[in-house]
């Protein structure tokens, strides 16, 4: 069980965040002085001023998360085994792999031991460096061994202050992508307010740190506002070159950090797609930003040793399909209203057919099948009929990949964000509406300089690029509560752009008949800076209250199942339980797994499947089979999965995998009339009986409130077994749970984050004797982001 406790008699060093430093800015820019060498030095003050305002309040931005994360776990007092399981399902397991390249006597070692393992899955070797993106853990290793830091800093400390340090990276990126959109350091200045203000729903880094989306995004972010400056027109050639060469290092990162970049920029294809269609931004610049994606992700392919699931992406198949339909279909934008719009729907279906047609070639050719669970879990979850794969279903009933909670909009319109997005986005849809039917309405008037520039000044081309990104990427959240964070930070962003931009404050003006100069230039400076006042009275309390609150990890049953594998079990034993669980045994104890959580393999997920089956209606016979066909040495069992209720029935695992054997379900409901009963009882309740049938092949030889783990037998009887193993079972707890006395509620119904007062060490002592008693659930829990079963990003 895991809590967190309140820690008594210590105050905390406040923490103050000056965000006064706006005034330089906010003077009108047509009451400058009119001459040229006045606003030159003004743009530079301007340009320092919101530089340094950009670096302030992304390190900000980085210690209050950092301080955050310290605070709810009390990362610096806690042990080391502790800190490890911290690090919840595939976090552990990367964070294993920064951990063993440290252990590992030489670089050429560690390197060996990653492309040659054999730990991860048992009885296979596997190259991880190519199924995994996991060279962010190498680079940091070998830092780590390199920079003269080792006497000063732990090296958990080094990897986490990194990845707080990249979210350091990540708000100045959204700041300044704000700032290029907008013209002023205000808009990037409110962004990050609004970044801040809305954690919740813009990044989870405190408490899912290893993540690669935590590593990946702020490459993007970067990646966005490179994209941003770039479409800008008449810029200088070596601009042009020193901007493009940004957006290939940041695309090449980002792909390089995240298995599901292809899916991100695919998106950025159907929007470069969308824009050059409609004529909203020059052709010669998509086919750059189009050959810069797959430049990059052919680069990382070769990195990951020729990784198939890289080659047989839909992004590299659209691409390639968009390339090859522009030089079959000439004169495309020529011709009038109708012309062009069948012209466009040719054009459409042309590249859809070729990409669908490459992609399946290449698949076949590749026989790849890694990332077939995803197609099957997006055809079942947009109602393209009904689906037992075990898979699909497993990604089905975590809430987090269904649609966004409608409650999300009440804590962005708390921040305001919400309704100044709304106000922004319908402003400029109008406007995009506008400009793409008078690009397709008159393609002789179109190619005039006069008219082209006219729609320039209507909705520029980088803004253009971010109107439809956001909207791609919002249906994309609202469809998969998972992927709100790839939304709402650049939903910041555009809101933000919005409130400080004149173009946008003059198509509104104009349209209710009360265009001023002097009045655009009072709406975009005021507005912004009245909504910074209002996030401070109302925020900044309550964000003081949440840097005072200090809690402590706590989960003795998982740390007393560490340690007892650690000592009781041998060094080449093999491990098979739940995916979760695995990825923290391996970190712990660097033992062999059957499984593990990073999905993205077709192999590794019928293993799971039949690992699972621990959960099942199956004899001990099925079981021992199944297990000992991947070298299984040992078995965990968890009571929060065998006796699960986080989930409605038909949700449940067992239910899941009931409905894959072709069993009725447990409980009260219906069942589908082909379902028939199973013959024999659920494995993970009968074994517990310890009835001739499962002694037989199996023997207890740990058991917690919420773990029980079985040795499977092989040549020596069932008794030999028995008492060999039971006189080295330990008779007390380990260290850990000797911090109190009192014991914490059985936690087989919920294995989750429990919180309790954290105890400072001067009052340790005197409060032995009284019981801890967990109060609610963290909000933050990662049982309530849905990571007890595996994650997808």
């Amino acid at each position: 069980m895991i809590s967190i406790r309140q820690r008594k008699g210590v105050k905390t060093t406040e923490v103050s965040e000056d965000y006064a430093a706006q005034e330089a800015n906010v003077k009108l820019e047509n009451k400058l002085p009119s001459g040229c060498t006045t606003r030159r030095l003004w743009k530079l003050l301007s340009f320092i001023v919101g530089g340094t305002i950009a670096l302030c309040i992304g390190l900000l931005t980085s210690v209050y998360l950092a301080t955050l994360h310290e605070n709810d776990l009390w990362f610096s007092n806690i042990k080391e085994v502790e800190r490890e399981i911290s690090f919840r399902t595939e976090c552990g397991l990367y964070y294993s792999y920064y951990k063993q390249m440290l252990q590992a006597p030489t670089l050429m070692q560690g390197f060996h031991g990653l492309i040659y393992d054999n730990k991860t899955e048992s009885m296979r070797t596997i190259n991880l460096l190519q199924r995994m993106n996991i060279y962010q853990e190498v680079f940091l290793s070998i830092l780590y061994r390199v920079l003269p830091i080792q006497k000063y800093l732990e090296p958990v400390y080094f990897y986490i202050y990194t990845l707080f340090g990249l979210q350091a990276i990540y708000v100045t990126a959204l700041y300044i992508t704000s700032w290029l959109l907008s013209g002023t350091w205000l808009s990037g200045l409110l962004a990050a307010f609004w970044y801040v203000t809305n954690r919740i729903d813009t990044t989870r880094v405190e408490f899912t740190i290893p993540l690669r989306e935590n590593w990946a995004l702020p490459f993007f972010a970067i990646q966005i506002a490179a994209i941003t400056y770039f479409l800008r027109p008449n810029l200088q050639p070596l601009s042009e070159r020193l901007t493009l060469l940004a957006i290939f290092i940041s695309t090449f990162l980002f792909s390089l950090t995240w298995q599901f970049n292809q899916f991100m920029m695919l998106m950025q294809a159907l929007v470069l797609f969308t824009l050059d269609s409609l004529d909203m931004l020059p052709a010669v610049k998509a086919t750059w930003l189009y050959g810069i994606q797959m430049t990059g992700l052919l680069l990382v392919c070769i990195l990951q040793f020729f990784n198939s699931m890289i080659l047989g992406s839909l992004l590299i198949s659209f691409n390639l399909s968009v390339l090859i339909a522009r030089k079959l279909q000439k004169n495309l934008k020529t011709g009038s209203f109708l012309n062009r719009l069948g012209k466009l729907l040719l054009h459409l279906f042309a590249v859809l057919c070729l990409t669908l047609f490459l992609n399946n070639i290449i698949k076949k050719l590749l026989n790849l099948k890694s990332d077939e669970h995803i197609f099957k879990f997006l055809k079942a979850k947009f109602g393209f009929g009904a689906t037992r794969d075990f898979d699909a279903n497993l990604y089905l009933c975590e809430e987090a990949f269904g649609l966004l909670p409608f409650n999300t909009f009440g804590r962005l319109s708390d921040t305001l964000l919400f309704y100044a997005y709304i106000f922004v986005l319908s402003i400029t849809v109008m406007a995009a509406l506008a400009v793409a039917f008078h690009n397709l309405s008159d393609s002789a008037r179109q190619q005039s300089t006069g008219q082209m520039g006219k729609c320039t000044i209507i909705l520029k081309p980088e803004t253009a690029y971010n109107l439809i990104h956001t909207i791609l990427f919002g249906f994309l959240a609202l469809s998969t509560m998972r992927m709100k964070y790839l939304w709402t930070s650049h939903m910041c962003v555009f809101a933000s752009f919005g409130l400080c931009s004149p173009e946008i404050w003059e198509l509104l003006l104009k349209s209710i008949h009360l265009y001023n100069p002097k009045r655009i230039c009072i709406m975009r400076y005021s507005v912004p800076i009245l909504i910074l006042l209002y996030l401070c009275y109302k925020f900044w309390p309550g964000m003081m209250d949440e840097l005072s609150e200090l809690r402590e990890f706590y989960d003795p049953d998982t740390v007393e199942l560490m340690d007892w594998i650690n000592s009781h079990t041998p060094r080449k034993a093999v491990f098979a339980g739940s995916m979760q669980l695995l990825a923290g045994v391996k970190l712990c104890t660097g033992r062999t797994l059957t499984n593990h959580p990073h999905y993205e393999d077709n192999s590794l997920r019928e293993r799971t499947k039949a690992v699972y089956q621990i959960y099942a209606k199956r004899s001990p016979e099925d079981v021992h089979a199944l297990l000992r066909s991947f070298g299984t040495d040992y078995v965990i069992l968890e009571d929060s999965i065998c006796y699960e209720r986080r989930h409605q029935r038909g949700c449940r695992l067992r239910d899941l995998l009931d409905i894959a054997n072709g069993h009725m379900m447990d409980g009260p409901g219906e069942n589908d009339p082909d379902l028939k009963l199973a013959g024999h009882p659920r494995f993970c309740e009968e074994i517990k009986r310890n009835l001739p049938p499962y002694t037989a092949y199996f023997t207890r030889v740990f058991q917690n409130k919420t773990f029980h783990v079985y040795k499977l037998l092989r040549n020596k009887s069932p008794q030999e077994e028995r008492g060999r193993v039971t006189d080295s079972w330990p008779s007390t707890k380990p260290e850990h749970a000797a911090r109190g006395p009192g014991s914490l509620p059985h936690r087989s119904q919920q294995p989750c984050e429990y919180l309790i007062p954290r105890q400072s060490p001067s009052v340790l002592q005197a409060d032995q004797a009284a019981p801890r008693v967990p109060s609610l659930l963290c909000a933050r829990c990662p049982c309530q982001t849905a990571l007890c079963q595996f994650s997808l990003l």
